[in-house]
């Protein structure tokens, strides 16, 4: 089986005319959640990674098994509001609107390297905060691994102009 098997999807979620591809068929399956891990660092091996940073919330559970895996830190790029000590944060653009996203002010050091994780790429609006965030640590992105593409939406691009290299594991055309 390949990864999009395990995925389901889910019409008109949240909205009509949306096609959600729902990721917890795949997080369920230990196959399937063995295979995504492993593809997802597959084109990182023997690069150095210092910290594996995974955006709230579904990056969490990818990042922190990523993390693991390689024996590294694991950073949470949260929500503002939700972290308990001094923060940075880094806004970002919204379909209707404005949000923001924060990491611990000690998250990284200067010169550490951080893969960034999240399930899906759609806009990279939240994925591009991160890749800001990291880097005003003073630490270097070695790139982005989701599961999920929606290349229409363009998040790809927007993520390669900030030079930062982008894996995904499979692609669905639409939103």
């Amino acid at each position: 089986m390949k990864v999009e098997d395990y995925i389901r999807t889910i019409p008109d979620f949240p909205h009509e005319g949306i096609m959600f591809r729902d990721v917890s068929t795949l997080f369920g399956d230990p196959r399937g959640f063995r295979m995504a891990i492993d593809l997802l660092l597959h084109p990182f091996t023997g690069q150095r990674i210092d910290h594996v940073a995974g955006i709230e919330a579904r990056g969490f559970i990818l990042g922190g098994a990523i993390a693991h895996q390689l024996s590294v830190g694991f950073i949470p790029v949260r929500k503002k509001g939700k972290l308990p000590w001094k923060t940075i944060e880094q806004d970002y653009k919204l379909e209707y609107g404005e949000a923001i996203v924060e990491v611990h002010e000690d998250a990284a050091k200067p010169g550490d390297k951080v893969l960034i994780v999240d399930d899906l790429l759609a806009t990279g609006g939240t994925a591009e905060a991160a890749i800001k965030l990291v880097r005003r640590l003073g630490a270097d992105v070695v790139g982005c691994a989701f599961v999920v593409d929606l290349p229409e939406l363009g998040g790809g691009e927007r993520l390669k102009s900030l030079d930062t290299p982008v894996h995904t594991l499979c692609s669905f055309a639409g939103t």
